[in-house]
Protein backbone atom coordinates (compact mmCIF):
# COMPACT_ATOMS: atom_id res chain seq x y z
CA UNK A 1 0.00 0.00 0.00
CA UNK A 2 1.36 3.24 -0.98
CA UNK A 3 -1.22 5.69 -0.15
CA UNK A 4 -4.01 5.87 2.24
CA UNK A 5 -6.70 8.95 2.26
CA UNK A 6 -9.97 9.56 4.42
CA UNK A 7 -12.79 11.41 4.88
CA UNK A 8 -14.15 11.94 7.92
CA UNK A 9 -17.35 9.62 9.31
CA UNK A 10 -20.71 10.96 8.74
CA UNK A 11 -23.42 10.49 11.80
CA UNK A 12 -26.24 8.83 10.67
CA UNK A 13 -29.05 10.75 11.77
CA UNK A 14 -29.97 12.35 8.10
CA UNK A 15 -28.97 11.51 4.70
CA UNK A 16 -26.08 13.14 2.84
CA UNK A 17 -26.22 16.63 1.95
CA UNK A 18 -23.76 18.62 -0.73
CA UNK A 19 -21.35 19.60 1.97
CA UNK A 20 -20.49 16.07 2.43
CA UNK A 21 -20.64 15.16 -0.84
CA UNK A 22 -17.69 17.77 -1.48
CA UNK A 23 -15.55 16.19 1.17
CA UNK A 24 -15.82 12.88 0.08
CA UNK A 25 -15.85 13.73 -4.11
CA UNK A 26 -12.60 15.45 -3.09
CA UNK A 27 -11.04 12.68 -1.25
CA UNK A 28 -12.00 10.42 -4.20
CA UNK A 29 -10.50 12.45 -6.28
CA UNK A 30 -6.97 12.85 -5.10
CA UNK A 31 -7.47 8.75 -4.57
CA UNK A 32 -7.72 8.20 -8.27
CA UNK A 33 -5.36 10.62 -8.91
CA UNK A 34 -2.55 8.91 -6.60
CA UNK A 35 -3.13 5.62 -8.61
CA UNK A 36 -2.84 6.86 -11.83
CA UNK A 37 0.40 7.22 -10.77
CA UNK A 38 0.35 3.59 -10.52
CA UNK A 39 0.06 3.70 -6.32
CA UNK A 40 -1.67 1.39 -4.44
CA UNK A 41 -4.50 3.38 -2.58
CA UNK A 42 -6.47 2.67 0.23
CA UNK A 43 -9.33 5.00 0.56
CA UNK A 44 -11.91 5.22 3.22
CA UNK A 45 -14.87 6.54 4.15
CA UNK A 46 -18.16 5.42 6.50
CA UNK A 47 -20.81 6.24 8.98
CA UNK A 48 -20.66 7.23 12.63
CA UNK A 49 -23.22 5.35 14.36
CA UNK A 50 -22.34 5.51 18.50
CA UNK A 51 -23.82 9.06 18.61
CA UNK A 52 -27.39 10.48 20.85
CA UNK A 53 -28.09 12.29 17.13
CA UNK A 54 -28.07 8.58 15.66
CA UNK A 55 -30.55 7.51 19.03
CA UNK A 56 -32.65 10.74 18.87
CA UNK A 57 -32.88 10.08 15.36
CA UNK A 58 -34.07 6.48 15.49
CA UNK A 59 -36.48 7.52 18.33
CA UNK A 60 -38.16 10.41 15.78
CA UNK A 61 -38.42 7.44 13.02
CA UNK A 62 -40.30 5.11 15.43
CA UNK A 63 -37.12 2.65 14.60
CA UNK A 64 -35.07 -0.04 16.73
CA UNK A 65 -31.99 1.75 16.80
CA UNK A 66 -29.74 -0.62 14.90
CA UNK A 67 -32.11 -1.62 12.49
CA UNK A 68 -32.02 2.17 11.73
CA UNK A 69 -28.97 2.24 11.68
CA UNK A 70 -28.72 -0.23 9.43
CA UNK A 71 -30.92 0.96 6.86
CA UNK A 72 -28.84 4.32 7.33
CA UNK A 73 -25.67 2.65 6.58
CA UNK A 74 -27.20 1.44 3.37
CA UNK A 75 -28.71 4.90 2.45
CA UNK A 76 -25.05 6.01 2.46
CA UNK A 77 -23.28 3.32 0.87
CA UNK A 78 -25.84 4.15 -2.25
CA UNK A 79 -25.41 7.45 -2.23
CA UNK A 80 -21.42 7.24 -2.70
CA UNK A 81 -21.86 4.75 -5.53
CA UNK A 82 -23.97 6.56 -7.71
CA UNK A 83 -22.10 9.71 -7.38
CA UNK A 84 -18.94 7.66 -7.93
CA UNK A 85 -17.32 6.93 -5.23
CA UNK A 86 -14.55 4.73 -5.51
CA UNK A 87 -13.84 4.29 -1.45
CA UNK A 88 -12.32 0.98 -1.01
CA UNK A 89 -13.28 0.64 2.84
CA UNK A 90 -16.60 1.92 4.28
CA UNK A 91 -16.65 1.56 8.17
CA UNK A 92 -19.15 1.26 10.62
CA UNK A 93 -18.48 2.31 13.96
CA UNK A 94 -20.45 -0.49 15.34
CA UNK A 95 -18.69 -2.86 13.55
CA UNK A 96 -16.78 -5.55 15.78
CA UNK A 97 -13.32 -4.56 14.67
CA UNK A 98 -13.91 -0.91 15.37
CA UNK A 99 -14.79 -2.08 18.80
CA UNK A 100 -11.70 -3.73 19.24
CA UNK A 101 -9.42 -1.19 18.15
CA UNK A 102 -11.22 1.59 20.27
CA UNK A 103 -10.76 -0.59 23.29
CA UNK A 104 -7.13 -1.05 22.30
CA UNK A 105 -6.39 2.24 22.05
CA UNK A 106 -8.17 2.88 24.99
CA UNK A 107 -6.52 0.44 26.79
CA UNK A 108 -2.92 2.43 25.80
CA UNK A 109 -4.01 5.54 26.62
CA UNK A 110 -4.81 4.77 30.04
CA UNK A 111 -1.58 2.70 30.34
CA UNK A 112 0.38 5.44 29.67
CA UNK A 113 -1.53 7.67 32.35
CA UNK A 114 -3.10 10.19 30.48
CA UNK A 115 -6.79 9.20 32.03
CA UNK A 116 -8.11 9.99 34.76
CA UNK A 117 -11.68 10.55 36.29
CA UNK A 118 -12.92 13.89 37.79
CA UNK A 119 -16.33 15.70 37.79
CA UNK A 120 -16.79 18.08 34.32
CA UNK A 121 -19.69 20.84 34.35
CA UNK A 122 -19.30 23.06 31.40
CA UNK A 123 -21.43 24.10 28.23
CA UNK A 124 -22.62 20.98 26.10
CA UNK A 125 -23.68 21.49 22.51
CA UNK A 126 -25.38 18.81 21.27
CA UNK A 127 -24.80 19.62 17.75
CA UNK A 128 -21.07 19.52 18.38
CA UNK A 129 -21.96 16.17 20.89
CA UNK A 130 -18.83 17.66 23.09
CA UNK A 131 -18.50 20.50 25.18
CA UNK A 132 -17.65 23.69 23.94
CA UNK A 133 -16.28 27.28 25.38
CA UNK A 134 -18.19 30.23 26.75
CA UNK A 135 -15.54 32.00 24.52
CA UNK A 136 -16.54 30.48 21.27
CA UNK A 137 -19.96 31.29 21.40
CA UNK A 138 -21.61 34.09 19.78
CA UNK A 139 -24.90 36.15 21.47
CA UNK A 140 -25.29 32.94 23.78
CA UNK A 141 -25.32 30.38 20.92
CA UNK A 142 -23.18 27.63 19.34
CA UNK A 143 -21.89 30.20 16.08
CA UNK A 144 -22.40 26.63 13.88
CA UNK A 145 -25.77 25.22 15.00
CA UNK A 146 -27.09 28.40 16.65
CA UNK A 147 -28.60 26.81 19.70
CA UNK A 148 -27.89 27.22 23.23
CA UNK A 149 -25.49 25.07 24.93
CA UNK A 150 -26.81 22.78 27.91
CA UNK A 151 -25.10 23.57 31.21
CA UNK A 152 -23.88 19.79 32.29
CA UNK A 153 -21.89 18.55 35.56
CA UNK A 154 -21.08 14.90 35.23
CA UNK A 155 -18.81 12.54 36.32
CA UNK A 156 -16.44 11.67 33.61
CA UNK A 157 -13.32 10.08 32.03
CA UNK A 158 -10.70 12.75 31.40
CA UNK A 159 -7.80 12.94 29.01
CA UNK A 160 -4.80 14.71 29.89
CA UNK A 161 -5.07 17.14 26.91
CA UNK A 162 -2.84 19.47 28.60
CA UNK A 163 -0.20 17.85 28.91
CA UNK A 164 0.53 18.01 25.08
CA UNK A 165 0.41 21.41 24.26
CA UNK A 166 4.09 21.76 23.71
CA UNK A 167 5.01 18.17 21.98
CA UNK A 168 2.19 19.39 19.70
CA UNK A 169 3.99 22.84 18.78
CA UNK A 170 6.92 21.10 18.55
CA UNK A 171 5.30 18.62 16.01
CA UNK A 172 4.10 21.73 14.25
CA UNK A 173 7.18 23.10 14.32
CA UNK A 174 8.73 20.31 12.47
CA UNK A 175 5.99 19.50 9.61
CA UNK A 176 4.78 22.80 8.87
CA UNK A 177 2.56 21.45 5.70
CA UNK A 178 0.67 18.97 8.63
CA UNK A 179 -2.32 21.27 7.95
CA UNK A 180 -3.77 22.59 4.50
CA UNK A 181 -4.56 24.94 3.53
CA UNK A 182 -2.09 27.33 5.49
CA UNK A 183 -4.41 29.77 7.18
CA UNK A 184 -5.80 27.17 8.47
CA UNK A 185 -2.47 25.64 10.06
CA UNK A 186 -2.65 29.13 11.50
CA UNK A 187 -5.62 28.61 13.15
CA UNK A 188 -4.61 25.52 15.08
CA UNK A 189 -1.26 26.47 16.25
CA UNK A 190 -2.61 29.71 17.67
CA UNK A 191 -5.90 27.43 19.37
CA UNK A 192 -2.87 25.49 20.78
CA UNK A 193 -0.90 28.55 21.70
CA UNK A 194 -3.46 29.77 23.91
CA UNK A 195 -3.44 26.65 25.90
CA UNK A 196 -4.83 23.60 26.06
CA UNK A 197 -7.29 22.20 29.36
CA UNK A 198 -7.87 18.39 29.64
CA UNK A 199 -10.99 17.12 27.97
CA UNK A 200 -14.13 14.85 28.58
CA UNK A 201 -13.32 11.34 27.32
CA UNK A 202 -16.63 9.67 28.39
CA UNK A 203 -20.23 10.32 29.52
CA UNK A 204 -22.36 9.06 31.86
CA UNK A 205 -23.61 5.38 30.56
CA UNK A 206 -26.13 5.78 27.70
CA UNK A 207 -28.51 3.93 26.11
CA UNK A 208 -25.93 3.32 23.35
CA UNK A 209 -22.26 3.55 22.68
CA UNK A 210 -18.90 1.93 22.91
CA UNK A 211 -19.05 1.65 27.08
CA UNK A 212 -15.64 1.81 28.90
CA UNK A 213 -13.34 -0.92 29.46
CA UNK A 214 -14.24 -2.22 33.01
CA UNK A 215 -17.00 0.69 33.86
CA UNK A 216 -20.55 -0.17 31.84
CA UNK A 217 -21.65 2.97 33.74
CA UNK A 218 -19.40 5.24 31.26
CA UNK A 219 -19.77 5.06 27.43
CA UNK A 220 -16.78 6.55 25.37
CA UNK A 221 -17.19 9.75 23.55
CA UNK A 222 -18.42 9.70 20.65
CA UNK A 223 -15.64 11.63 18.78
CA UNK A 224 -12.84 9.96 20.62
CA UNK A 225 -14.17 6.48 19.19
CA UNK A 226 -14.77 8.19 15.89
CA UNK A 227 -11.55 9.02 15.33
CA UNK A 228 -10.03 5.50 16.11
CA UNK A 229 -11.54 4.66 12.67
CA UNK A 230 -8.42 5.95 10.79
CA UNK A 231 -6.57 2.95 12.51
CA UNK A 232 -9.58 0.67 12.60
CA UNK A 233 -9.13 0.50 8.76
CA UNK A 234 -5.79 -1.08 8.65
CA UNK A 235 -5.51 -2.38 12.01
CA UNK A 236 -3.21 -1.23 14.50
CA UNK A 237 -0.29 -3.18 12.67
CA UNK A 238 -0.95 -1.76 9.30
CA UNK A 239 -1.35 1.71 10.88
CA UNK A 240 2.01 1.41 12.66
CA UNK A 241 3.28 0.23 9.49
CA UNK A 242 1.77 3.26 6.96
CA UNK A 243 -0.77 5.49 9.48
CA UNK A 244 -3.38 7.91 6.92
CA UNK A 245 -1.31 10.33 4.45
CA UNK A 246 -4.19 12.31 4.02
CA UNK A 247 -7.43 12.81 6.53
CA UNK A 248 -9.81 15.29 4.18
CA UNK A 249 -12.05 17.07 6.52
CA UNK A 250 -14.46 19.64 7.00
CA UNK A 251 -13.30 23.06 9.26
CA UNK A 252 -15.51 22.34 11.44
CA UNK A 253 -14.16 19.34 12.54
CA UNK A 254 -10.15 20.51 12.58
CA UNK A 255 -9.40 21.12 15.89
CA UNK A 256 -10.63 17.04 16.70
CA UNK A 257 -7.79 15.94 13.54
CA UNK A 258 -5.33 18.43 14.40
CA UNK A 259 -5.05 18.96 18.10
CA UNK A 260 -7.16 15.99 20.22
CA UNK A 261 -6.44 13.38 17.19
CA UNK A 262 -2.56 13.76 17.30
CA UNK A 263 -2.47 14.12 21.20
CA UNK A 264 -4.43 10.51 21.35
CA UNK A 265 -2.00 8.87 19.03
CA UNK A 266 1.20 10.69 20.96
CA UNK A 267 -0.28 9.17 24.05
CA UNK A 268 -1.30 5.66 22.45
CA UNK A 269 2.61 5.22 21.02
CA UNK A 270 1.23 5.30 17.43
CA UNK A 271 2.63 7.38 14.46
CA UNK A 272 0.95 10.31 13.40
CA UNK A 273 -1.00 10.98 9.77
CA UNK A 274 0.56 12.88 7.19
CA UNK A 275 -1.36 15.62 6.73
CA UNK A 276 -4.85 17.20 7.42
CA UNK A 277 -6.64 18.97 4.38
CA UNK A 278 -9.76 21.31 5.70
CA UNK A 279 -11.83 22.16 3.41
CA UNK A 280 -14.68 25.21 3.80
CA UNK A 281 -18.39 25.21 3.89
CA UNK A 282 -20.62 25.10 0.84
CA UNK A 283 -23.74 27.72 1.42
CA UNK A 284 -26.78 28.16 -0.42
CA UNK A 285 -27.07 31.29 -2.16
CA UNK A 286 -25.06 32.89 0.32
CA UNK A 287 -27.12 31.37 3.00
CA UNK A 288 -25.30 28.57 5.41
CA UNK A 289 -27.35 25.11 5.11
CA UNK A 290 -29.58 23.79 7.68
CA UNK A 291 -32.65 21.77 8.76
CA UNK A 292 -34.63 24.83 10.35
CA UNK A 293 -34.17 26.73 7.24
CA UNK A 294 -34.91 23.57 4.74
CA UNK A 295 -32.06 25.05 2.29
CA UNK A 296 -30.20 21.70 1.80
CA UNK A 297 -29.03 20.61 -1.23
CA UNK A 298 -29.57 17.37 -1.97
CA UNK A 299 -26.45 15.71 -3.94
CA UNK A 300 -28.41 12.92 -5.71
CA UNK A 301 -31.15 15.39 -7.07
CA UNK A 302 -28.33 17.65 -8.58
CA UNK A 303 -26.92 14.72 -10.06
CA UNK A 304 -30.25 13.03 -11.33
CA UNK A 305 -30.41 16.44 -13.35
CA UNK A 306 -27.29 17.47 -14.19
CA UNK A 307 -25.54 14.39 -14.25
CA UNK A 308 -22.72 12.92 -11.62
CA UNK A 309 -20.02 14.24 -13.59
CA UNK A 310 -21.00 17.43 -13.95
CA UNK A 311 -21.67 17.50 -10.22
CA UNK A 312 -18.30 16.82 -9.53
CA UNK A 313 -17.11 19.20 -12.24
CA UNK A 314 -18.73 21.90 -10.47
CA UNK A 315 -18.03 21.33 -6.92
CA UNK A 316 -14.20 20.43 -7.94
CA UNK A 317 -13.86 23.63 -10.16
CA UNK A 318 -16.46 26.16 -8.60
CA UNK A 319 -14.78 26.12 -5.26
CA UNK A 320 -11.66 26.90 -3.55
CA UNK A 321 -10.60 24.11 -1.75
CA UNK A 322 -9.70 24.96 1.92
CA UNK A 323 -12.48 28.66 1.42
CA UNK A 324 -16.31 28.18 1.40
CA UNK A 325 -17.76 28.16 -1.15
CA UNK A 326 -21.10 29.00 -2.61
CA UNK A 327 -24.04 26.73 -4.60
CA UNK A 328 -26.51 28.48 -6.96
CA UNK A 329 -28.65 26.63 -9.38
CA UNK A 330 -27.97 29.68 -11.87
CA UNK A 331 -23.94 29.12 -10.98
CA UNK A 332 -24.57 25.28 -11.79
CA UNK A 333 -26.46 25.51 -15.05
CA UNK A 334 -23.97 28.44 -16.17
CA UNK A 335 -20.80 26.00 -15.24
CA UNK A 336 -22.51 22.93 -17.01
CA UNK A 337 -23.84 24.71 -20.19
CA UNK A 338 -20.03 27.41 -20.48
CA UNK A 339 -17.40 24.87 -19.78
CA UNK A 340 -18.85 21.29 -20.31
CA UNK A 341 -21.92 21.55 -23.19
CA UNK A 342 -20.51 24.37 -25.08
CA UNK A 343 -16.37 23.52 -23.88
CA UNK A 344 -15.33 20.23 -23.52
CA UNK A 345 -19.01 18.55 -25.09
CA UNK A 346 -18.81 20.75 -28.18
CA UNK A 347 -14.73 19.82 -28.59
CA UNK A 348 -15.18 16.16 -28.34
CA UNK A 349 -17.68 16.16 -30.66
CA UNK A 350 -16.31 18.04 -33.42
CA UNK A 351 -12.76 16.47 -33.29
CA UNK A 352 -14.92 12.90 -33.47
CA UNK A 353 -16.93 13.98 -36.17
CA UNK A 354 -14.34 15.27 -38.50
CA UNK A 355 -12.24 12.20 -37.78
CA UNK A 356 -15.17 9.64 -37.82
CA UNK A 357 -15.15 9.98 -41.48
CA UNK A 358 -11.47 9.42 -41.99
CA UNK A 359 -9.02 6.71 -42.27
CA UNK A 360 -5.79 7.23 -40.12
CA UNK A 361 -3.81 4.01 -41.60
CA UNK A 362 -0.46 5.42 -42.78
CA UNK A 363 -0.81 8.93 -40.71
CA UNK A 364 2.75 9.91 -39.83
CA UNK A 365 3.15 9.51 -35.88
CA UNK A 366 0.29 6.77 -36.19
CA UNK A 367 2.31 4.01 -35.17
CA UNK A 368 4.01 5.11 -32.24
CA UNK A 369 1.41 7.45 -30.90
CA UNK A 370 2.81 10.34 -30.76
CA UNK A 371 1.35 13.66 -32.10
CA UNK A 372 3.01 16.41 -33.61
CA UNK A 373 5.55 18.83 -31.89
CA UNK A 374 2.87 21.88 -31.19
CA UNK A 375 -0.04 19.36 -29.33
CA UNK A 376 3.07 17.49 -27.37
CA UNK A 377 4.20 20.65 -25.85
CA UNK A 378 0.22 21.05 -24.75
CA UNK A 379 -0.43 18.12 -23.40
CA UNK A 380 2.63 17.81 -21.80
CA UNK A 381 1.86 21.33 -20.24
CA UNK A 382 -1.63 19.81 -19.25
CA UNK A 383 -0.19 17.16 -17.29
CA UNK A 384 2.44 19.30 -15.70
CA UNK A 385 -0.56 21.92 -14.21
CA UNK A 386 -2.97 19.03 -13.32
CA UNK A 387 0.08 16.97 -11.07
CA UNK A 388 1.18 20.10 -9.99
CA UNK A 389 -2.10 21.11 -8.74
CA UNK A 390 -3.25 18.04 -7.49
CA UNK A 391 -0.15 17.96 -4.93
CA UNK A 392 -1.22 21.49 -3.45
CA UNK A 393 -4.57 20.34 -2.89
CA UNK A 394 -6.01 23.06 -5.65
CA UNK A 395 -7.99 20.84 -7.43
CA UNK A 396 -10.14 23.75 -8.98
CA UNK A 397 -6.49 24.56 -10.70
CA UNK A 398 -5.73 21.14 -12.36
CA UNK A 399 -9.22 21.51 -13.96
CA UNK A 400 -8.12 24.74 -15.27
CA UNK A 401 -5.37 23.02 -16.90
CA UNK A 402 -7.13 20.66 -18.58
CA UNK A 403 -9.69 22.96 -19.89
CA UNK A 404 -6.41 25.44 -21.60
CA UNK A 405 -5.69 22.45 -23.45
CA UNK A 406 -9.92 22.01 -24.53
CA UNK A 407 -9.00 25.85 -24.89
CA UNK A 408 -5.94 25.25 -27.07
CA UNK A 409 -7.98 22.26 -29.07
CA UNK A 410 -10.76 24.02 -30.46
CA UNK A 411 -8.82 27.16 -31.50
CA UNK A 412 -6.67 25.11 -33.26
CA UNK A 413 -9.60 23.58 -35.20
CA UNK A 414 -11.34 27.31 -35.80
CA UNK A 415 -7.96 28.65 -36.79
CA UNK A 416 -6.70 25.82 -38.84
CA UNK A 417 -10.60 24.97 -40.42
CA UNK A 418 -9.72 21.37 -40.30
CA UNK A 419 -12.47 20.38 -42.05
CA UNK A 420 -11.17 22.74 -45.23
CA UNK A 421 -8.01 21.09 -45.66
CA UNK A 422 -7.81 19.90 -49.19
CA UNK A 423 -4.46 17.80 -49.14
CA UNK A 424 -5.72 14.32 -47.55
CA UNK A 425 -2.23 13.51 -45.20
CA UNK A 426 -1.91 17.18 -43.95
CA UNK A 427 -6.11 16.80 -42.82
CA UNK A 428 -5.17 13.47 -40.99
CA UNK A 429 -2.20 14.71 -39.75
CA UNK A 430 -4.00 17.54 -37.99
CA UNK A 431 -6.77 15.30 -37.30
CA UNK A 432 -4.69 12.81 -35.44
CA UNK A 433 -2.97 15.29 -33.79
CA UNK A 434 -6.30 16.27 -32.22
CA UNK A 435 -7.70 13.06 -31.64
CA UNK A 436 -4.55 12.15 -29.33
CA UNK A 437 -5.19 15.59 -27.33
CA UNK A 438 -8.17 14.63 -26.86
CA UNK A 439 -7.38 11.29 -25.31
CA UNK A 440 -4.80 12.82 -23.15
CA UNK A 441 -7.50 15.51 -22.37
CA UNK A 442 -9.57 12.14 -21.12
CA UNK A 443 -6.87 10.41 -19.84
CA UNK A 444 -6.07 13.42 -17.15
CA UNK A 445 -10.18 13.94 -16.64
CA UNK A 446 -10.04 10.52 -15.20
CA UNK A 447 -9.90 11.44 -11.22
CA UNK A 448 -12.44 14.59 -11.89
CA UNK A 449 -15.05 13.14 -14.07
CA UNK A 450 -14.56 9.16 -14.68
CA UNK A 451 -17.50 8.25 -16.48
CA UNK A 452 -17.06 10.98 -19.34
CA UNK A 453 -13.21 9.99 -19.01
CA UNK A 454 -14.58 6.45 -20.21
CA UNK A 455 -16.79 7.26 -22.97
CA UNK A 456 -13.93 9.94 -24.42
CA UNK A 457 -12.00 6.67 -24.40
CA UNK A 458 -14.42 4.33 -25.42
CA UNK A 459 -14.74 6.32 -28.82
CA UNK A 460 -11.22 5.93 -29.23
CA UNK A 461 -10.24 2.54 -30.82
CA UNK A 462 -7.27 0.83 -32.12
CA UNK A 463 -6.86 -2.06 -34.35
CA UNK A 464 -3.15 -3.26 -35.80
CA UNK A 465 -2.01 -0.17 -35.95
CA UNK A 466 -4.88 2.05 -36.87
CA UNK A 467 -7.32 4.31 -35.38
CA UNK A 468 -10.88 3.84 -35.39
CA UNK A 469 -13.36 6.74 -34.02
CA UNK A 470 -17.52 5.57 -33.18
CA UNK A 471 -18.66 8.94 -31.94
CA UNK A 472 -20.70 8.78 -28.86
CA UNK A 473 -23.95 10.61 -27.56
CA UNK A 474 -23.83 14.13 -26.72
CA UNK A 475 -21.71 14.04 -23.05
CA UNK A 476 -23.41 17.04 -22.13
CA UNK A 477 -26.25 18.24 -24.13
CA UNK A 478 -27.16 21.70 -23.00
CA UNK A 479 -29.55 23.12 -20.78
CA UNK A 480 -31.91 25.60 -21.29
CA UNK A 481 -32.89 28.15 -18.34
Amino acid sequence: MDFYITTPIYYVNDRPHIGHAYTTIVADAIARWREAQGEQVIFSTGVDENSQKTVDAAKKANEEIRAYTDRMAEIWQEAWAKLGIANTDFIRTTEERHLETVREIWGRIDAAGDLYRGTYEGLYCKGHEAFIKESDLVDGLCPEHRTAPEVVKEQNYFFKLSEYQEKLLRFYDEHDEFVVPANRFREVRAFVEQGLEDISFSREGKEWGIPVPNDPHQAIYVWADALVNYVTVRGIEGWEEHPADVHAVGKDILRFHAVIWPAMLMSAGLPLPGQIAANGFITNGGVKMSKSLGNGVDPLDLAARYGVDALRYFLLREIQYGEDGDYTEEKMRVRYNADLANGLGNFAARVLALAERESFDGVPGMKDGVPGEEFSGVIAAMRRGVDGKMAAFRLGDALAAIWDAVSFGDRYVNEKKVWEIKDDAARREALLGLVLLLEAIASALAPFMPETSRKIAAAVSRERGVIHIKRPDALFPRISS
